[in-house]
């Protein structure tokens, strides 16, 4: 059939497709078809608002249609292949300075077909098309890793696609654990519904796989957090007592503090170890550099205070308060465990823009450090020697210089006297108070204030895509036994062994019981308590309790009944609301789904074909 089908007999089609398996190759070749027609779409720049808008000019039912139908019978892979589409115009806009508002443009362009055809699908199958796992061919040959529509919107930051109420469907699904993983070979990953591999009992609902939910993981951390802060503040007061001899061994709150630390560290190292090999160094995001940093922190206290244990005299006491001091950064983390409320995650999304754009400033600031410092040493080496170290700053061996005037840099303390005796080394220490003041600081203000703009305009499909990332991320890696921290130590030294280890490997379904029977035991409490919320408050059957407490939003149900309401009041007898049918009212109204450009062009379309009848029938009139 020649020409685009029509938006009924597309959206039929997409409905009637079933699960397929296309090889990378096949999708590689769709990719390829669909960048040929989004650069046959584009062919020159077009204003990124006029892409993305609803009422586009560009992306009109039509060109949606067309897209469709240049799949073929791989609909339900479309959406993929569009953002895979979408990563290869980004990486032509980046490597291609001359070219980025085009390819940046089409980009979008590719991101917003994907989310109105996945919008365009039946509702039982939104969770198959945004799920569902492929592969393409890269450009060296090799075979990507798996990966679906939802997985590759996260990694590309595709807030467009993942504020959808469809993506955001998915993610609500993963978040509350009513869609699962299932792993299988090769460490693919499929994603079920849970409520049709269980029954639903109590019992059915017993089950240690539930820790893996990321609702129930947050609820953990947050609580384990709160209880580390306790035994953090009851462990920093042993250096009040230091001078005690019965403090000069780690104490209780001391020793759970390092073990907890030990355990953060290990799950830090392990989602680092699972990103890098199952998933994509992309999904690598600021928050894991944090972490790492307050990881690191926490050991180099530890291991510090080891040292202060067997030093003895002047460097014990050296010692341990360097330890301690260690220690006062792991608050940075708090930021990550409270993210999940809205406030706190919008935040964190600032805080981490800001801090990636003030590595501009720094860049510069070290740059300008280096060749000022360099040319106030030359001009002291001038007379053929130099100051000791401890008496001018400037000297190559002291790096203090570049500490101590960066912080007078902020503070707005410049010694000026320093340099009083040399009017050429005044007149360049004045140059250089001149540019990191005036100048590198309100590049940084204005980098903060970019930064910051940028995200609050965008605040809610922002968030939107990092819960997406931070959900997904909790339960991406094919791990089947989630020990939450700081249990995760009982599962790397006393059962992972037995997975691993020759002469003391289990066979798998013996370690999976070995898996249940201990996660039962260590979390009994909190899986007693998933097991009694879950079959207890089933929300398919007290929707009226779920109603009562949050409130029924009846205006968003677009009922025939709602429409034309009957008034059945006995005080109102022969009264009525709809006196007016409300396809009536409606006539009235503005094609608010068209731009402005298109109803305009059908308007016309329609005047040229009255305007073509009644010339047939003049002509008809004429003849007789």
């Amino acid at each position: 059939m020649n020409g685009t089908p029509s938006d009924a007999e597309d959206v039929r089609s997409l409905l009637s497709v079933t699960s397929v398996n296309p090889t990378p190759d096949t999708l590689t070749k769709l990719v390829k078809r669909l960048r040929a027609l989004t650069l046959t779409l584009l062919p020159v720049e077009a204003d990124i608002e006029s892409i993305s808008e609803p009422t586009s000019r560009i992306i009109t039912p039509q060109v949606i249609s067309a897209y469709k139908a240049a799949a073929g019978d791989f609909t339900e892979a479309l959406p993929y292949c569009l953002l895979r589409a979408r990563a290869e115009f980004i990486w032509d806009a980046n490597h291609n300075p001359a070219d980025y508002g085009e390819n940046r443009g089409r980009a979008i362009a590719c991101e917003v077909l994907a989310r109105r055809i996945v919008h365009l699908a039946e509702p039982s199958r939104v969770k198959d098309i945004m799920a569902k796992r492929y592969q393409h061919r890269q450009i060296d040959g090799d075979e990507s890793e798996m990966s679906s529509a939802l997985e590759m919107a996260i990694d590309q930051h595709c807030t467009i696609f993942l504020s959808s109420s469809e993506a955001q469907e998915v993610v609500n699904a993963l978040w509350t654990g009513d869609l699962i993983q299932k792993n299988n070979e090769n460490h693919d990953i499929d994603y079920v519904v849970y409520a049709d591999t269980r029954e639903h009992s109590f019992w059915g609902h017993f089950d240690p796989s539930r820790l893996s939910v990321p609702r129930y993981q947050n609820i953990f951390r947050i609580t384990v957090w709160l209880f580390f802060l306790v035994v953090y503040s009851r462990a920093v007061r042993e250096p009040l007592e230091r001078l005690n001899d019965a403090h000069r061994v780690l104490d209780g709150w001391e020793l759970v503090l390092y073990v907890m630390a030990l355990s953060f560290t290990v799950e830090d190292l392990h989602k680092l170890y699972i990103l890098l090999r199952f998933v994509t160094w992309r999904a690598f995001s600021f928050w894991n550099a944090v972490a790492f940093v307050t990881d690191t922190l926490l050991i180099s206290a530890f291991i510090l205070r080891v040292i202060s244990l067997i030093a003895e005299g002047e460097k014990e006491s050296v010692m341990r308060l360097r330890s301690f001091q260690s220690n006062l950064f792991n608050r940075m983390k708090l930021v990550t465990i409270f993210d999940g409320y809205k406030y706190i995650g919008t935040m964190q999304i600032c805080v981490a823009r800001m801090l990636k754009e003030s590595g501009i400033f720094f860049a510069l600031l070290s740059v300008l450090a280096v060749g000022f410092a360099q040319g106030l040493y030359a001009l002291d080496a001038a007379d053929g020697s130099t100051e000791p170290p401890s008496t001018h700053y400037f000297s190559a061996p002291n790096p203090r210089f570049l500490k101590t005037k960066r912080l007078t840099l902020i503070s707005r303390a410049p010694d000026y006297g320093k340099f009083a005796a040399s009017p050429t080394g005044l007149m360049l220490y004045y140059l250089w108070n001149a540019v990191t003041a005036i100048i590198l600081l309100n590049v940084l203000i204005s980098l903060f204030s970019s930064a910051y703009s940028d995200v609050i305009e965008d605040a809610e499909a922002q968030y939107l895509a990092f819960f997406a990332s931070k959900t997904v991320g909790m339960i991406r890696a094919p791990d089947s036994y989630v020990y939450p921290a700081p249990f995760n130590l009982i599962e790397a030294f006393l059962v992972a062994p037995l997975e691993f280890l020759p002469f003391i490997r289990l066979k798998e379904k013996t370690y999976a019981k070995l898996n249940r029977y201990v996660m039962g035991f260590i979390f009994i409490l909190p899986l007693t308590l998933i097991a009694f919320v879950e079959s207890t408050f089933d929300r398919r059957k007290h929707t009226w309790m779920e109603n009562w407490f949050r409130g029924n939003d009846e205006g968003s149900e677009d009922l025939p009944e709602n429409r034309d309401p009957v008034v059945d009041d006995p005080n109102c007898q022969g009264l009525e609301i709809s006196k007016i049918p409300f396809e009536e009212l409606i006539k009235v109204f503005p094609n608010t789904v068209q731009s402005t450009e298109a109803t305009i062009l059908k308007e016309i379309g329609t005047v040229k074909q009255q305007l073509q009848e009644l010339s047939q029938k003049i002509d008809r009139l004429q003849q007789s």
